[in-house]
């Protein structure tokens, strides 16, 4: 047995791991739970099987199809963004949609059915996917695609592993010129203007995304820095992106060192971190999608006791929800360094357990400070249970099986997709 730690350092669980060499392998299912595992980047314990065994996709990292006429790519379970990226940007394409890291594989993408900062035109990562195959523990290789075997596919897709384990998955990319995004930020004084310019910006960009302050109050509630962008079209310019020095967190911090009085300082030079209302400029897309990336272990700023990702989206009335929310927040005096707000669209993912849906979606990191920070979060969940929204499992480190349940309606019927003998921590703690 080995210990996993999920990204969030919340769970700390022992696993057996296996690792198939080759994705035609066969391999021995037993009466002990199985759990597809990537790269483990979900902040809870989605990607986790505390005394089970993990699948492990690290061998399964080979290209198998490129068609750059078409944008058509195939390639093995365990391939991961930044290798997907390091081969298609130069020949002029790019993933359809991804997360805020590049350090996730093509099927932990599609088990959490990705999204990103262009929901509203693309929605999530599995509109885009034409096929994969689903290995189950009878042995069967079973191809799956919107044509064939419809209801795996749709389980599978957000599926959180359960369904099986993915071999390879072929994606349909987006054709771009050059490797630069064009972007402009706006510094908002409160959330009525952030909602304004999500409104404005749909037509025309592309990219949309906002860093807001929790600790605002007052007039200032929901104040932050919007961003949008779109790809840069100037044929003349580098495919190749430019490489960022990489730093790294060297030690986990001592509790406590994200408190009111640091964060709040952040908040604070972070907000006129623009020097001007408006700032536009054109900048590499790994810094554009993955600022985050460039810092590697980032997690152990948040001390031996880990955090609680909290990402939630609001439906009915969202805009009303959304400041219940920070008003709460702020109320709290706990911080929240890292606050993403984003808007989802209408365009519907196939996945039965997809998260996104029409709304306002919010991201948030709390450092674990035990019952009072989860005292918090069961306040937020009041919030977003009246406005018929729902939490993120990717993202999950203490839902309520009643919330998961409410979350999502199609549950029943994903319940028999499910491979009998897979199963992880997450699964088995929101089960009534």
């Amino acid at each position: 047995m080995t210990y996993k730690q999920s990204w969030g350092r919340y769970f700390h669980f022992p696993h057996q791991t296996i690792t198939p060499l080759w994705r035609n392998d066969a391999m021995a299912f037993g009466r002990t739970a199985h759990l597809p595992f990537g790269l483990g980047r979900s902040y809870g314990d989605s990607c986790l099987n505390g005394d089970g065994v993990l699948i492990s996709s690290e061998h399964l990292n080979h290209f198998i199809l490129f068609d750059d006429s078409s944008g058509r790519l195939r390639c093995e379970a365990g391939v991961t963004f930044e290798q997907i990226l390091d081969v298609i940007v130069p020949r002029g394409w790019f993933l359809p949609v991804t997360p805020g890291t590049k350090f996730v594989t093509v099927a932990g993408a599609i088990a959490n059915d990705v999204h990103g900062k262009n929901h509203t035109h693309a929605g999530t990562i599995g509109c885009h996917v034409t096929q994969f195959e689903l290995l189950r523990s009878d042995g069967s290789r079973v191809v799956c695609s919107p044509d064939q075997n419809k209801g795996l596919f749709s389980a599978t897709i957000g599926g959180l592993g359960l369904t099986g384990f993915i071999t390879w998955v072929e994606l349909k990319l987006i054709a771009v010129k050059n490797a630069f995004i064009q972007e402009e930020s706006i510094q908002c004084k409160n959330l009525d203007q952030m909602i304004t310019l999500f409104a404005e910006s749909d037509k025309n960009y592309q990219y949309t995304v906002a860093w807001i302050d929790c600790l605002a109050k007052g007039g200032q509630l929901g104040r932050g820095i919007f961003t949008r962008g779109n790809h840069c079209t100037n044929t003349e310019l580098a495919t190749e992106h430019q490489p960022r020095a990489k730093r790294s967190v060297p030690f986990v911090f001592p509790s406590g060192c994200l408190n009111r009085l640091s964060v709040g300082a952040f908040n604070q030079l972070y907000y006129r971190k623009l020097l001007a209302e408006r700032k536009q400029s054109r900048i590499d897309y790994d810094r554009f999608f993955y600022p985050l990336d460039a810092i590697h272990h980032w997690n152990r700023l948040y001390g031996p006791r880990g955090f609680i990702q909290y990402q939630c989206v609001l439906v009915d009335n969202a805009n009303e929800a959304m400041k219940e929310l920070l008003q709460r927040i702020s109320s709290s005096g706990q911080p929240s360094p890292l606050n993403v707000l984003k808007e989802f669209g209408s365009v519907a993912s196939p996945g039965m357990l997809s998260f996104p849906r029409k709304g306002l979606t919010l991201a948030l990191d709390f450092p674990n400070r035990g019952q009072k920070t989860l005292d918090l979060c069961n306040q937020l969940d009041e919030v977003v249970t009246q406005s018929g929204g729902a939490l993120y499992p990717a993202k999950d480190s203490r839902m309520s099986p009643a919330m998961f349940v409410a979350s999502f309606p199609a549950l029943n019927e994903f319940k028999k997709h499910i491979d009998p003998a897979f199963s992880s921590s997450f699964w088995r703690r929101v089960q009534p």
